[in-house]
């Protein structure tokens, strides 16, 4: 993409949803274009592992090694270990497959070295081949609790062990008012050369808002020059993956991108977004969203293929370099 050369992109992200389209713009943006931002609110420890799933997620998905079946994990994964760990009664609600329990040890050891998160992360991602920077939101440690009708449940409880199945009534994320944002992020969102921040097309309420919460964040992306687009991860009043619509409905929003887009608010109001791209099949709420002060670009969100991938990062690109001529021009 010629246009885009030397241009810098920061991309946002959540796990499978985000890792798609990470890796669709890691496809046409070389390693000094592209820095991803990885939510780290899901992180927990199990079995005595520090699991990182986001962050995980997309670096598997960079590296071609992600179980392209179910979006998340390896594949051709073993399940030794967890047959292993059910004979000792020891809990299995969380499936490990043997080479991810690999990562994670490798996460202990390091972590316990008094390595950071980050370089914990830059290692693994040299050893798997990833060449594109992938950082963890923050070296200290958030974690993403669920407020539901059965109690305040801890995120991958929720997610995982109870399936979503329990009504979600709002979020809390513990040490958010302590922890720091990667240097890296922040050192990239003040970067004058930055063109464009991509919200990926992960859940708002606990893939998004934990990096967005972080000290000093929204107002870096503020007064950065590069115009903030969104990618809606909701096509046609569903979520292509995870809990976000039922999440919505439980919160009494419109399960719809114009919904997303209200949860984000307008830059130009003191908010988040100069523009959002929705699926083809929402294009009857252009105008609605475009009403918050919001740019709106239609286009196939749904990404099935490598292809589509690359074709949505392309349309996104495009997107965002037609908001900073229109900004300039402006």
């Amino acid at each position: 993409m010629t246009s885009f050369a030397e241009r810098k992109v920061l991309a946002l992200s959540g796990g499978v949803g985000g890792a798609k389209l990470a890796l669709g713009l890691s496809k046409i943006l070389t390693p000094a274009q592209l820095t991803i931002v990885a939510n780290t609110g899901d992180d927990f420890e199990h079995l005595g592992l520090p699991i990182s799933p986001d962050l995980d997620t997309v670096m598997y998905t960079l590296a071609g090694r992600n179980n392209q079946e179910q979006g998340w994990g390896l594949a051709d994964e073993t399940w030794q270990a967890m047959e292993m760990l059910r004979n000792y009664a020891a809990p299995t609600w969380f499936q490990l497959g043997d080479k991810d329990i690999a990562t994670h040890l490798v996460r202990r050891q390091m972590l316990a070295e008094g390595k950071t998160l980050s370089e914990v992360s830059a290692h693994l991602c040299r050893q798997l081949g990833v060449e594109h920077c992938l950082l963890p939101m923050s070296d200290d440690p958030v974690q993403t609790w669920v407020d539901t009708d059965a109690g305040e449940l801890p995120f991958q409880t929720y997610f995982v062990g109870e399936r979503c199945r329990p009504t979600a009534r709002g979020f809390r994320f513990a040490g958010i008012a302590t922890a720091q944002p990667q240097p890296g992020f922040m050192t990239r969102l003040a970067d004058p050369q930055l063109s464009a921040i991509v919200i990926c097309p992960s859940n708002p309420f606990v893939s998004v808002d934990p990096i967005l919460q972080l000290a000093g964040v929204r107002a870096a992306m503020a007064q950065s020059a590069a115009p903030v687009i969104a990618v809606s991860p909701i096509v046609a009043g569903a979520a292509i993956k995870g809990p976000t619509a039922k999440m919505m409905a439980e919160a009494q929003m419109p399960v719809s991108a114009l919904g997303v887009a209200e949860h984000y608010g307008a830059r130009a109001d003191g908010a988040l977004l100069d523009g959002f791209v929705i699926d083809e099949a929402d294009a009857d709420q252009v105008q609605d969203i475009e009403r918050l002060g919001i740019a709106v670009h239609a286009t196939k969100t749904v990404m099935h293929s490598l292809q589509d991938r690359i074709d949505l990062a392309r349309s996104t690109l495009e997107f965002a370099l037609d908001l900073a001529a229109r900004r300039k021009g402006g």
